[in-house]
C-alpha cells in the first residue's frame, strides 16, 4: 500500500481508480464494510483502490476549543495501518485547510476526483457533504458524476446487535468504558499506538515510573484510569508484552500540564524503551480522571489504581 498527499503523477501511472472519501476514525465495521465494496469495485474495473482520508478532521480544523470537536479515535498513522492491513492499495491524504473548505462542490469533483484521480466509481455514504459550507450532497454527486463519466455507489450499511455502527456510537461505548462492546463493534479490542517519549519524570519521582506517549489529537475519548495489556516494539522488530496501569488525560493535578498525554506504569518491567512504539489496549476502567490536592494525595490514590489493576489482572488470568 502506498500514502500519498497529492495526486501529482498518480494518472500517470494508472489510467484511473474506485475511490471512498470520508474521516474513517476508528476504521470500524463499517468502515471495513465499505472498504470491502472498494475492493469489489476495484477488482471490477481492473484499477487500483483509494481510500481519501481526510486530515485534519473539520470539525477539529473549524473548533476554538478543542473540546468542541468530537473525541478522535485513531490518529492519522493509525488509520493508515489499519487501512493497510484491510489490503487498500492507496491512502490519499487530503489535507483540509482553508483552501480545500472553500472549494466549490464543483470544483472539488473537477480537481480532486476527476483531474487528480479520474474516479471510475466513487463510494460514499447518502449523507456525504462536501464543498463549501458543505454545499454537496450525494444527489449533486451522482449529477456530476453522470457529466464527469464516474459511477457513484451509496456505501452499505452496517449493524451490530440493532445499532448502526459509527465512530459517534464507538465513542458512546467507550465513554461508558463498554470495552466488551468497543470490540464488538470495531472489530478489534480497542487501542492507543505511539512512540514513547521523555515526560517530565513525575511518576519516576511518585515511585511508579511510566511510559509516557504524546496524544496527537485535540479532543481525546478516554480520561482516566484503566488495566491495560501493552504490546512493545522495540528496534529491529523485537516485540515483548506487558500489563499496566495507564493514565490518560490533563492530568489537573499538575499546574504545568496542558496537553493530553498516556501515561503506563508497567507492571513487573525495568526496562528503558524510550523510541520504542507501543500500543496500549485498554481493559477495564479503574476511575475517572481527577484533581488531588498534593502530590503526596496523588500518589497514594496511584498506590490504591496499581493495587486494583494487579487484582483485575490476577482475575483475568483464572
Amino acid at each position: 500500500m502506498k500514502v500519498i498527499h497529492s495526486t501529482e503523477g498518480f494518472l500517470q501511472q494508472h489510467t484511473g481508480c474506485v475511490a471512498t472519501i470520508g474521516k474513517f476514525d476508528g476504521v470500524h465495521l463499517g468502515h471495513q464494510r465499505i472498504v470491502g465494496q472498494l475492493l469489489e469495485k476495484a477488482a471490477a474495473y481492473a484499477v487500483p483502490s483509494v481510500v481519501i482520508v481526510i486530515e485534519p478532521h473539520p470539525e477539529e480544523f473549524f473548533a476554538r476549543d478543542p473540546r468542541d470537536c468530537p473525541p478522535r479515535l485513531s490518529e492519522a498513522g493509525e488509520k493508515i495501518e489499519l487501512l493497510r492491513a484491510l489490503g487498500v492499495d492507496y491512502v490519499y491524504l487530503l489535507e483540509f485547510n482553508r483552501e480545500l473548505s472553500r472549494l466549490s462542490p464543483e470544483s472539488y469533483v473537477n480537481d480532486v476526483l476527476v483531474a487528480g484521480l479520474n474516479v471510475r466509481c466513487l463510494i460514499v455514504g447518502n449523507d456525504f457533504r462536501f464543498g463549501y459550507q458543505r454545499g454537496g450532497d450525494f444527489q449533486l454527486l451522482c449529477r456530476y458524476g453522470e457529466k464527469a463519466g464516474f459511477d457513484v455507489v451509496e456505501t452499505a450499511s452496517c449493524e451490530s446487535d440493532g445499532v448502526r455502527v459509527s465512530s459517534t456510537y464507538v465513542r458512546e461505548c467507550l465513554a461508558k468504558a463498554d470495552f466488551d462492546r468497543v470490540a464488538e463493534v470495531l472489530g478489534r479490542p480497542y487501542t492507543i499506538s505511539g512512540t514513547v517519549v521523555r515526560g517530565q519524570q513525575l511518576g519516576r519521582d511518585l515511585g511508579f515510573p511510566t511510559c509516557n506517549l504524546a496524544l496527537n489529537r485535540r479532543n481525546i475519548p478516554l480520561h482516566g484510569v484503566y488495566a491495560c495489556t501493552v504490546e512493545i516494539i522495540l528496534g529491529e522488530g523485537e516485540r515483548m508484552d506487558a500489563v499496566g496501569a495507564a493514565n490518560i488525560g490533563y492530568r489537573p493535578t499538575v499546574k504545568e500540564a496542558g496537553k493530553a498525554l498516556l501515561e503506563v506504569h508497567l507492571l513487573e518491567f525495568d526496562q528503558d524503551i524510550y523510541g520504542a512504539r507501543v500500543s496500549v489496549t485498554f481493559r477495564h476502567r479503574v476511575r475517572p480522571e481527577q484533581k488531588f490536592e498534593s502530590l503526596e494525595a496523588l500518589k497514594s490514590r496511584i498506590a490504591l489504581d496499581v493495587e486494583e489493576v494487579k487484582q483485575y489482572f490476577s482475575r483475568f488470568r483464572q
